[in-house]
């Protein structure tokens, strides 16, 4: 007869002295991965910024070298009183509102019509979403020479076409860049950015439980009381993320500006002033402290963003 098998000791679990709670362990192991991108992220973001910060409380004009010293806040004074600058406040306001407001009307609406099923969806969403992807200074060169040029752009191409079909050849040819110039600098804004808020609002009407939609239809509700009482209360959330993002890109946009116009005939917005204060005036101060309002104005807006963003996660997971 074999002998049965020795029973294995038993472990001694230590416990920890009194008063004391265990550590977690893994707690550093799960942050440590994350410490060289924060200080990558303090480098490239934080650091800049202190540097633009000090110089903007200094007189420094690089036409002028001898003269740099400590000047307070007179950079902020000639900031906030500077004719230009009020000016391209208004400027950007407006730009950033006409271009927000018509994208998100234009996104609702293409989100709406790519929630339904038909043939050939997948394509025509590809293509819808192609000018997001166009990098910002190609689209506006684009919009420049192939759209707006006066003597060989397609919408002055597709007027003496029109007029031909019906035997003249005295087709209005305007100069668009230069009759609307903040109007082309905004269509141009409208086409890059419409394929955004059309992906955020597509996302939330995907969201929707589809069963709550058959059931108003089963009591007899309607598309547009559907759309009224259902979608439009569901998408609200969405409609505030779309807004406030796309505040927060279109506010600093340099790139249409500079390329269509170059800032000119009205068209300059806060980044373009500060552009030009720094690199045609030279006053490296005052281009600083513009820079330091233009960072200021966005962080407002990406506030009032991050809210809305955890204010839609904490309902998407009730």
């Amino acid at each position: 007869m074999t002998a049965p098998p020795l029973a294995r000791p038993a472990r001694r679990v230590r416990l920890p002295a009194s008063g004391t709670a265990p550590r977690p362990r893994g707690s550093w192991a799960r942050r440590a991965p994350l410490l060289p991108a924060l200080v990558f992220l303090v480098v490239v973001t934080q650091l800049p910024f202190l540097g633009t910060l000090v110089i903007s409380f200094m007189r420094w004009n690089a036409l002028e070298p001898d003269r740099r010293a400590f000047g307070g806040l007179d950079n902020y004074q000639a900031a906030f009183t500077d004719p230009d600058l009020r000016s391209s406040i208004v400027t950007t306001v407006v730009l950033t509102a006409a271009v927000v407001l018509v994208s998100l009307l234009l996104g609702l609406g293409l989100a709406l019509l790519l929630d339904r099923k038909f043939l050939g969806r997948g394509i025509v969403r590809t293509l819808l979403i192609a000018p997001f992807l166009v990098v910002p200074v190609a689209s506006a060169l684009l919009w420049k020479h192939a759209l707006y040029n006066a003597s060989y752009g397609f919408l002055n191409g597709t007027l003496n076409w029109l007029w031909q079909l019906f035997g003249s050849d005295s087709a209005p040819q305007p100069d668009w860049m230069t009759s609307n110039p903040l109007v082309a600098v905004e269509v141009s804004l409208i086409w890059q950015w419409t394929p955004f808020m059309m992906l955020i609002l597509l996302a939330g009407l995907q969201s929707r439980p589809p069963d709550i939609v058959e059931a108003a239809r089963v009591d007899g509700a309607n598309s547009r009381q559907i759309f009224r009482h259902l979608t439009f209360p569901h998408l609200r959330r969405y409609l505030e993320l779309a807004a406030l993002l796309g505040s927060i890109y279109v506010v600093q946009n340099f790139d249409a500006v500079f390329t269509l116009t170059s800032g000119g005939l009205g068209t300059a917005n806060l980044p373009y002033t500060v552009y030009a204060t720094f690199f045609q005036a030279h006053d490296y101060g005052q281009a600083s402290a513009e820079g330091v309002i233009v960072v200021a104005c966005t962080m407002a807006v990406a506030t009032f963003a991050l809210r809305t963003v955890s204010s839609l996660f904490r309902e998407e997971t009730r």
